[in-house]
């Protein structure tokens, strides 16, 4: 199943060239992140989000909706590998707070992508002969706004964001790549992944693991969307403003009708009917 490249261009507000360089899929996955909300509405509902391109694109593309890691990367790996890039799908282990030696399930996808006959000359500081990690849907004011080179180290600013990709276990069958994003004067893991391929049945176990179990934290409301001037969080009816000086606020939102509110308002999303959080 294809996308329609036009639709899903409109829907991020992409209307520069086609061909597969780098220079685009570091516009594309920028603007995919500022235009497409991290949410899990689908989840709170009871439902399991479809991973079919067909379902993604009626939702994302056409339907004003976002989505989480596994909708939102599987809509944008279909529409990198319609351009002519090379895609591989890893599922990872989100290490956000978790605790020393703690081994999450892989319950995030991240995409690999190669940029035909890229070698780095192209005077947007590729790196020759890399691969780069892309992922669109990690929805935190610290995920990656652009590709970052698959290079062990190797430390990046995107957009006003700095990462770096650690390489664990290196003499490893499967080396663990970690990664990493730059707070103030430390370093916090991101996620953690492997590179063996993740075919369509692990990634849709996944995804149902994610939401169908009962202690997954998507079962209750997560809303996140960056924007050019900070980032937007929602947990339940908490809503989290975060400027990009770092200022912080934080507004209690009253039960279902101001979430409602807010998804529409803030988060560019249409809620289905039917959402009730109560109070």
């Amino acid at each position: 199943m294809s996308v329609d490249l036009d639709k899903y261009f409109a829907r991020v507000g992409w209307d520069g060239g086609r061909a597969p360089t780098l220079a685009t899929l570091r516009a594309l996955q920028h603007a995919h992140v500022l235009a497409v909300p991290f949410e899990n509405i689908d989840v709170v509902m009871g439902t399991v989000p479809s991973l079919d391109v067909a379902d993604l694109e009626a939702k994302i593309v056409t339907g004003s909706r976002g989505g989480y890691c596994f909708e939102q990367n599987t809509l944008f790996a279909a529409v990198l590998e319609q351009l002519g890039y090379g895609v591989a799908r890893h599922t990872g282990r989100v290490r956000v707070n978790a605790r020393p030696g703690e081994i999450r399930p892989r319950t995030h996808l991240v995409l690999v992508v190669r940029v035909p006959g890229a070698d780095g000359t192209d005077g947007t500081g590729g790196v020759p002969g890399a691969d780069y990690l892309a992922d669109v849907g990690f929805g935190s004011a610290d995920g990656l706004l652009e590709p970052l080179p698959m290079i062990p180290g190797l430390v990046r600013e995107g957009r006003g964001r700095r990462h770096r990709l650690v390489l664990e276990e290196a003499d490893a069958p499967v080396p663990v790549w970690v990664l990493e994003a730059r707070h103030g004067d430390e370093w916090r893991e991101l996620v953690s992944f492997t590179l063996d391929p993740a075919p369509a049945p692990d990634i849709n176990i996944a995804n149902w693991y994610v939401a169908t179990h009962p202690r997954s934290p998507f079962r209750r409301l997560f809303a996140q969307r960056t924007l050019p001037t900070g980032h937007l969080s929602l947990d339940g009816t908490r809503l989290t403003r975060t400027a990009n000086d770092g200022t912080v606020t934080v507004e209690e939102l009253d039960g279902t009708e101001g979430v409602r509110a807010a998804l529409e308002s803030e988060f560019g999303i249409t809620p289905p009917p039917g959402l009730h959080l109560g109070h």
